[in-house]
């Protein structure tokens, strides 16, 4: 299933290493010189991503079959904007704030675009934008955090195995068993593939 739905991905979700600035989180954050990451780096870490049709999602057979492989029940559709999220700017800080989940976090962009920022092995950050028809999961027991970029507005699929349980446990929340999980399938991931990224 990782390896299905995977044409034109790039021209919905691109990556790239962060620079260490303050300016607004919204800002693309390119290192300079610009370091772009291919996406076969995100798969090293964990995350699986998709290109899915987002015009005809209540009837896209792609997104049934994802489901049903990965067995997620549960879905709503939320609007992250200004005018339509109750208590906007609170949300968006916690939403930054970097932490982890107990299990996986699924989201699929159906309009709009926003940044899944991501830890990589080195615990050096990696800005992930993810587009209209991008659906991506960041595995449990990875930090991220996640910011609208300067358009402010995405609306995402949320996905979910059983009841859903969105807690965020900030960091460090390195004692749980999910981010031990995490760590070992990481070192195991490297074991087998000595490809360093070339700074």
């Amino acid at each position: 299933m990782e390896t299905e739905f995977q044409d034109g991905k790039q021209e919905v979700i691109e990556t790239w290493y962060m620079d260490d600035s303050q300016e607004d989180q919204r800002l693309p954050h390119h290192r300079e010189p610009k370091e772009f990451i291919p996406l076969e780096k995100l798969s090293e870490l964990g995350i699986v991503s998709w290109r899915l049709n987002p015009d005809n999602w209540e009837n896209d057979e792609n997104l049934k079959k994802i489901r049903e492989a990965r067995g997620y029940s549960y879905m709503d559709i939320c609007d992250v904007c200004p005018e339509k999220l109750p208590n906007y700017e609170t949300k968006i800080k916690n939403f930054f704030e970097e932490h982890l989940h107990t299990d996986e976090e699924i989201r699929y962009c159906l309009e709009g675009s926003g940044y899944f920022d991501v830890r990589d092995e080195n615990d050096q950050w990696i800005r992930v934008a993810v587009k209209k028809g991008g659906m991506i999961v960041l595995p449990a027991g990875m930090y991220h955090r996640f910011t609208l970029d300067t358009d402010n507005y995405i609306k995402a699929m949320r996905l979910f195995v059983g009841d859903p349980v969105w807690t965020p446990y900030n960091r460090p929340h390195d004692h749980l068993p999910e981010r031990k999980e995490y760590l070992d399938k990481l070192v195991k991931t490297e074991g087998g593939n000595q490809a360093i990224e070339a700074r």
